[in-house]
């Protein structure tokens, strides 16, 4: 698995390549993480890992822009996803992998682009403190949700909503991620 992360400062286009002013004060690697969080979601789901997936990380006017222009919803959100092919259900997923292997496939490095997630820093540490736990631990819940969505789940009824939510803390606890740290 290929995670490239992008970060971005509090203004649209402005990149760095270090930790921008945003993730500075994380007591995390960013990357390190959604590696590790985007790796053990797809091996507990006995998914193939010969993937890449973009992630930017953002600030909210970064984050409303998108939310804007790919849901017409005006405001900033916390996480962002944008699966590489269309699934209905997770269920799909094994097919769908077939039917767009080879369009989705990365020339250069063989894996398969599974798709794009967008993850608002701010929205990590206002949330880790809202919800009593460490901005790691919101960090790698809204990568691992993103990852959910990416493998074709979705939480539009309650059913699917506790089905993610289970799967979430699943891999989680997997990595000895827990409220405090």
């Amino acid at each position: 698995m290929i995670f490239y992360v992008e970060i971005e400062d509090e203004e649209p286009g402005k990149e760095t390549s270090v930790p921008g002013d945003l993730c500075r004060e994380f007591g995390f690697d960013p990357e390190k993480v959604a590696y590790a969080v985007g790796e053990k979601t797809l091996l507990l789901l006995n998914k193939p890992t010969n993937v890449e997936v973009n992630l930017k990380i953002t600030g909210d006017e970064g984050i409303r822009q998108c939310n804007l222009l790919y849901r017409q919803i005006d405001s900033p959100t916390d996480v962002l996803s944008f699966p590489g092919f269309e699934l209905q259900s997770p269920e799909e997923f094994d097919d769908a992998w077939e039917r767009y292997a080879e369009e989705c496939t990365n020339p250069e490095s063989g894996n398969i682009l599974l798709g794009d997630i967008m993850i608002n820093a701010r929205r990590v540490k206002s949330q880790a403190e809202e919800y009593g736990h460490s901005e790691k631990r919101e960090f790698a819940f809204l990568v691992a949700h993103s990852m959910l969505h990416l493998l074709g789940y979705d939480h539009g009824t309650e059913e699917e909503g506790e089905r993610m939510e289970k799967l979430q803390e699943s891999v989680l606890r997997a990595l000895g991620i827990t409220r405090d740290s």
